[in-house]
């Protein structure tokens, strides 16, 4: 696959992968991308993960058609793109890696050798030459590992972005960019947002004609949508108007609490409600759904005079990822001591820039006339 004259897709698709890093559902698979831009100079940007090491070495020698490389660029260190360093630089005797000088002190922690001796360290503003090609290295620090560099061809104008700008699933499957890219971001990314910030004010005044990041596809048209929607998430900004719903329920009168309030916001307008149950559904698109809207619900059962596991898991997800700058509400159901609610809201309140949203509503098992009333009241709070 030609990206442009020069630069030649040689990335490789997963499609036995269950859970990306051992905790993301990918029902459409993997992208593990590479890339070879062939000049007086020959650079393959990354490698791929360890099982398609021989059919990543195949595709660069289709791609090279007999020459050898000169480089293999390092953008980060990360497994999935580094697993085949060593076979590389076996096959390639005379190429040399370049890379940070994190990325080299990783290479030996992963692998045991750093190869100091074949490698060239950049930092950022480095340029390489391969002919008409010039390289410039951009630092990307904890974007989303503290080794990542990025890499822009001046020549064609292409961004190399490492982990950002990707998503899960193969590129052999057609699927909604923004939906796993968002899950991508805030599950691996989430939680760097003033560091993503950074990079793309870095990148901002570049002339880039196509995006090709480490997973998910070349993007090379509607750039400022992409881009646009990074500035949004790295901001934790509202990108969407509407509320996310996220429960646990036991015996089922809880989710039908949950029913009620999703009725009565979109009987008063709200243009989308957004359910999770924690129970039964993705964790990463509860987390995705929270960071996407601008008012959060938590409802939960009252569960050994705290709140139901799962949801105590799901809070813990969004502090861990930075959850911030957003509206949240309460509702709780305790048959005989309800507490979820006030267990929940400890939690939330140690997060940045949170708006508690009142009233709380309790219910006391089935719901009752005032149970409902105070939905009524919260549905209301909510969309004023």
């Amino acid at each position: 696959m030609k990206i442009t004259d020069d630069i030649v897709y040689i990335g490789v698709n997963d499609h036995e992968l269950d859970l990306f890093e051992g905790q993301y559902e990918v029902p459409n698979g993997m992208a593990y991308n590479s890339y070879v831009i062939i000049d007086s100079k020959v650079a393959v940007m990354d490698s791929v993960e360890a099982r398609f090491g021989s059919e990543w070495l195949g595709n660069l020698a289709t791609a090279l058609d007999g020459r050898a490389p000169d480089y293999l660029v390092v953008q980060h260190v990360e497994p999935d793109h580094s697993a085949n360093v060593e076979r590389f630089m076996s096959s390639y005797p005379e190429a040399l890696i370049v890379c940070s000088a994190k990325a080299l002190e990783m290479l030996r922690s992963l692998y045991g050798t750093d190869y100091a001796e074949r490698s060239i360290v950049v930092k950022e503003g480095s340029e390489l030459s391969l002919g008409k090609h010039t390289l410039r290295f951009i630092a990307a620090p904890m974007v989303h590992w503290p080794e990542v560099i990025m890499t822009y061809d001046l020549c064609d104008e292409v961004a190399f972005t490492a982990d950002a700008f990707g998503k899960f699933g193969a590129l052999d499957i057609e699927d909604d960019w923004a939906c796993e890219a968002r899950r991508s971001y805030f599950g691996i990314c989430g939680k760097y947002g003033k560091q993503v910030t950074g990079v793309l004010n870095k990148i901002a005044n570049l002339e880039i004609a196509a995006i090709c990041p480490l997973h998910g596809p070349m993007l090379t048209s509607d750039l400022d949508y992409y881009i646009g929607l990074y500035k949004t998430w790295s901001a934790y900004e509202v990108e969407s108007k509407g509320v996310a719903i996220a429960f646990c329920s036991v015996y089922g009168h809880t989710k039908e609490a949950v029913e009620l309030l999703a009725y009565e916001l979109e009987t008063a307008g709200c243009p989308k409600v957004a359910i999770s149950d924690l129970a039964c559904d993705d964790m990463a698109e509860a987390v995705e759904d929270a960071f996407r809207y601008g008012t959060l619900v938590l409802v939960s059962t009252t569960y050994n005079t705290d709140m139901f596991p799962f949801m105590k898991t799901f809070i813990d997800h969004l502090a861990d990822h930075a959850f911030q700058n957003r509206r949240v509400a309460f509702m709780e159901n305790g048959s005989w001591a309800p507490n979820a609610a006030r267990a929940m809201k400890a939690k939330v309140e140690a997060l940045k820039d949170i708006e508690l949203v009142e009233p709380v509503v309790t219910i006391r098992g089935a719901l009752d006339d005032d149970s409902r009333n105070q939905i009524k009241d919260l549905a209301k709070a909510l969309i004023g």
